[in-house]
């Protein structure tokens, strides 16, 4: 283990922190918010803790291995998230450490989940912080420190890969750090289009920024008690049309940029995605029909709550625990399946739900004729038995994960529909969940324990299981 290189990476990290935190300071300084000295004391503790890291532990071998990559992630998201919450707590906007830790988990993870029961009370810096966090936490805060970074090593690849969500991870051109800077500036270009058409769509810029951030990051975070539900159809339409395109892998937009139309239409996760997003739409807008006014007012509930589930956003236009049983429980399997790989959006992915699909009709074929041999291919790639593998016991370890968190919170007061969903929402990090913690609830009646569990869920979700697991085992830190 090369601890100087991570303690380093580590530093630059804080550091990039530390910078993006003068944003919620200005924000603070144009509203005349009394929080904004609860930043200018988070900045200070950053820049305290990132110096020594940065300048006392340089090392002359930066090369970056599988095994720090994994810990560099797991380090740099939990300590992000402690130092993120500091302006909440100092702020007295969230007093309790663990409250305001669940929440920047919540944030930075882009789960979405809140313990706040009055949203429209906080300041306009710490609102702008608590949704700038999705930004952030979107598409990786390590990806990010490797757009800006000329420090970092290009085997840092391994951090990408540790990072960013799905079962293949590959550079879209021959450097990690160029690939980085292509996926950021194809995400701020996503990002600043939606504040213009919804700025244009007249809803209020601070407004707009702040829903955006919670879009591009599929978290959810708002400024509203109703979510989105106060807002014209348009606005709503607008949403979930960007919603569904952050839920896409950012590689075909990079193919897109290059023309290459006919692989981006060859895609298979692509159209799994689309269709099963179609689908469901149909299904429970005629489901919930006779609850509305009109055709169009059920279809535009059910396509947003569809793009808002699936890209694990967690937004909400209607309160669907009143849904029929039905709509309640695809919302349910959608939550589990989530969008597809290299996108912002938590989940199980559509990409890893197609490599089992086609590993169970593999094997249905080998007991038919056993002397058959089958290639597997996604995406016009061969799947090598390595990935089929690692799929499989990917699904197993994310089974029992999720059996152990509901576990736990079945210590708790709820009802069983209200732990299990909140389970799901948190782990795959979606936000609302059914229940208690519907999308009018909240999760601060959970015991202090519950809301650690839930943000350990969240952590181990966004960074897909094995990076944190890997960093707290004792044989990662052993030289042999």
């Amino acid at each position: 283990m090369n601890k100087k290189m991570v303690l380093s990476t580590l530093g630059k990290i804080i550091w990039v922190e530390a910078a993006l935190l003068l944003l919620p300071l200005i924000v603070c300084l144009i509203y005349r918010n009394d929080s904004v000295y609860s930043f200018l004391i988070t900045i200070a503790v950053a820049v305290v803790i990132a110096f020594p890291l940065t300048f006392f532990c340089k090392t002359e071998n930066k090369l970056i291995y599988s095994k720090e990559g994994f810990v560099i992630v797991s380090l740099a998201w939990i300590i992000m998230s402690v130092i993120g919450c500091l302006p909440f707590v100092i702020s007295g906007e969230i007093p309790s450490f663990i409250d305001a830790f669940f929440e920047t988990v919540s944030g930075i993870t882009t789960t979405g989940a809140s313990i706040l029961k009055d949203v429209e009370a906080l300041s306009e810096g710490i609102a702008f912080w608590r949704s700038f966090t999705h930004w952030i936490g979107g598409m990786g805060v390590l990806v990010f420190v490797m757009a800006l970074s000329t420090g970092l090593p290009d085997r840092s690849i391994h951090i990408m890969r540790a990072e960013m969500p799905g079962p293949i991870v590959d550079k879209l051109v021959p450097k990690a750090r160029e690939t980085a800077k292509i996926l950021y500036l194809i995400y701020i270009g996503m990002t600043l289009a939606e504040i213009i058409i919804l700025a244009l769509c007249k809803m209020p810029l601070f407004e707009a920024v702040v829903h955006t951030f919670g879009t591009a990051g599929t978290g959810g975070f708002g400024v509203k008690a109703d979510s989105i539900a106060g807002y014209s159809p348009l606005i709503q339409w607008v949403i979930t049309v960007f919603m569904f395109l952050f839920g896409i892998n950012f590689n075909l937009y990079y193919l897109l940029l290059l023309k290459r139309v006919k692989s981006v239409l060859k895609s298979s996760e692509l159209w799994v995605y689309a269709g099963v997003g179609i689908v469901s739409c149909v299904a429970i807008t005629f489901n919930i029909m006779g609850m509305y006014d009109s055709f169009s007012d059920a279809l535009r509930a059910s396509a947003f709550q569809i793009s808002s589930i699936m890209t694990t956003t967690g937004y909400a236009t209607a309160d669907f625990n009143l849904w029929p049983g039905f709509s309640k429980t695809l919302l349910l399997v959608l939550m589990l399946m989530g969008a597809c790989a290299g996108s912002t959006a938590g989940g199980l992915k559509v990409s890893r739900v197609i490599i089992l699909i086609k590993g169970m009709r593999r094997e249905l074929t080998r007991l038919l004729h056993p002397r058959s041999v089958k290639t597997l291919k996604l995406e016009g790639k061969r799947i090598d038995e390595q990935t089929l593998s690692s799929t499989a016991s990917y699904l197993t370890v994310y089974a029992a994960s999720l059996v152990v968190i509901f576990l736990l919170l079945s210590f708790d007061k709820f009802d069983i529909e209200t732990n299990i969903s909140a389970a799901v929402a948190c782990f795959n990090n979606i936000g609302p969940g059914l229940g208690v913690v519907g999308p009018v609830g909240n999760y601060a009646d959970y015991s202090v324990f519950s809301k650690i569990v839930l943000s350990a869920a969240m952590l181990l979700g966004r960074l897909e299981i094995f990076p944190l697991l890997l960093c707290f085992s004792l044989g990662t830190w052993t030289k042999k």
